[in-house]
């Protein structure tokens, strides 16, 4: 298939709002140890991240697709069906995920980090795959869209990062580890572009896109209230962390202001 100039500043605005999940591991260099409150600060934020990113992005553009697609009421009934899908989804997730044990402490608190980390890889993965689609498109049909898109997206992209990197480098101590999951979890978004430079224009519609954002939203929301909240407050700093939790809220939806 011929990489018109459209397509190629396309796939290059997806792989830039991808790769920015990346800048999120670098708080990793200003940890000099495991300290508890960090770990209580970086779960409870990701966990409003999270829920944030799910009620204030992915369900309302999901219902706006979906209600384009079906009219106003099936597309909020589907909206909800889809979600509530996804939370089953992330349910089945978490059982098929073992929980593995700190390598580097026997201490209980620390023994699902790991866990953590690699669900909410999965679910930013899966998040960003249709961020890469939905890039795509803005920067092939409009490139000041694309550019705009692509901004808000990276740095909504850098928070959820660090719900990948921090249970991830807590759990096992290592930095490289971290950086991995992080990274695979964000080069799903060029992946999802590339699709669809490759293969997926032709069936990409208000529905697909609008499924896939209410399923994500389910996960999102079932992973920040399952397991990063309830984490976030074992270490025994639950105010730190409910304040973290609501900074996480609040922040997401300042990231929309480039649009």
């Amino acid at each position: 298939m011929f990489l018109d100039e459209n397509s190629l500043r396309a796939l290059i605005l997806s792989f830039f709002a991808g790769i920015s999940t990346v800048l999120g591991a670098f708080i990793l260099f200003f940890l000099k140890d495991k300290n508890e409150k960090i770990i209580s600060i970086s779960l409870g934020f990701s966990g409003g991240v999270m829920i944030s990113v799910s009620f204030t992005h992915l369900l309302p553009h999901a219902n706006e697709l979906l209600e384009g697609y079906f009219g106003h009421d099936l597309g909020v009934l589907l909206g909800v069906l889809f979600l509530v899908l996804g939370v089953v989804i992330a349910a089945c997730l978490d059982k098929f995920v073992p929980h593995i044990n700190d390598e580097c402490s026997n201490d209980y608190k620390h023994q699902n980090l790991f866990r953590v980390g690699f669900i909410s890889m999965l679910a930013i993965g899966l998040h960003n795959f249709p961020e890469g689609v939905a890039t795509f498109m803005a920067g092939y049909n409009n490139l000041s869209l694309g550019i705009s898109v692509a901004i808000a997206i990276a740095l909504h992209n850098i928070p959820e990062g660090v719900s990948v990197a921090m249970p991830i480098y807590c759990a096992t101590g290592d930095m490289k580890k971290a950086f991995k999951y992080t990274f695979l979890s964000g080069i799903v978004e060029p992946i999802g572009a590339l699709l669809t430079f490759l293969v997926l224009r032709p069936y990409i519609n208000e529905f697909s896109l609008g499924a896939i954002f209410a399923l994500i939203s389910g996960i999102m929301l079932y992973i920040a209230i399952e397991e990063l909240i309830p984490s976030s407050r074992q270490y025994g700093y639950i105010k730190i962390a409910l304040i973290s939790t609501f900074v996480g809220i609040i922040l997401m939806p300042l990231t929309h202001l480039t649009h």
